[in-house]
């Protein structure tokens, strides 16, 4: 039997968190949770509302009367707002790409997700998973401290950037790296003890391999 395994990846914007994430969660049947999502989730709730981020003092009163909810398709988990869950084309138009950083700067936006996403590790137990995969920009350093395994992905910003146009996406890479880095409320660092993976000239494969090899000698070392 596998033992349950949590796993934290932090790193700035395309630096390949998601697809990597996605591929090991796969691989290892780990529930993957993607926390930039959730961001980009609650910012188009507050952008519906008519918000924008220079409206910081009314986001709690617009948050009180939404309930965040889990939605599991295949390994990944979503969040659901009010019942709603927004297609992946509506959290990632450039509306949302540039709002985004600002509205997760807010401390009760933060404060709005961080029991949420704390609590997806029992929905992973509960449904039957070997472990847990939470991506971010805060997760091994706020979110999930005692991770089993703490990451941080890197890649340099011309490989980033042509990561984001090869998507098809427009998102200032740079600047939302320089407000998650700068931010008051849990900034983006890379956590003390994780391990950082340079992905520059990687290909995800390589990656990913890289990672279940860490995987399985976490587990090794918990069986003995």
């Amino acid at each position: 039997m596998k033992s349950f395994i949590v796993i934290a990846v932090d790193g700035g914007a395309a630096s390949g968190k998601s697809s990597t994430s996605r591929a090991v969660a796969s691989r290892q049947n780990l529930l993957h949770v993607d926390t930039g999502a959730h961001y980009r989730t609650v910012s188009l709730a507050l952008l519906r509302a008519g918000l924008t981020p220079a409206d910081a003092a009314k986001v709690p009163a617009a948050l009180a009367g939404i309930a965040p909810s889990t939605v599991v398709e295949g390994r990944a988990a979503r969040l659901a707002m009010g019942g709603e869950l927004p297609a992946d084309a509506q959290i990632r138009t450039p509306e949302v790409n540039a709002a985004v950083s600002q509205f997760a700067a807010i401390p009760e936006v933060r404060k709005f997700l961080f029991d949420y996403q704390r609590d997806q590790v029992r929905e992973a137990r509960e449904r039957g998973f070997d472990g847990l995969i939470m991506e971010g920009r805060d997760i091994g350093s706020v979110i999930l401290p005692d991770a089993d395994l703490r990451l941080f992905l890197e890649a340099d910003l011309v490989a980033r950037a042509a990561r984001r146009a090869a998507e098809g996406q427009a998102d200032a890479v740079a600047e939302r790296d320089r407000r998650d880095a700068t931010r008051a409320a849990a900034p983006m660092v890379c956590p003390t003890g994780a391990t950082r993976i340079d992905n520059t000239h990687l290909s995800l494969e390589q990656v990913v391999d890289l990672i279940c090899g860490m995987v399985d000698t976490k587990r090794a070392a918990a069986r003995v």
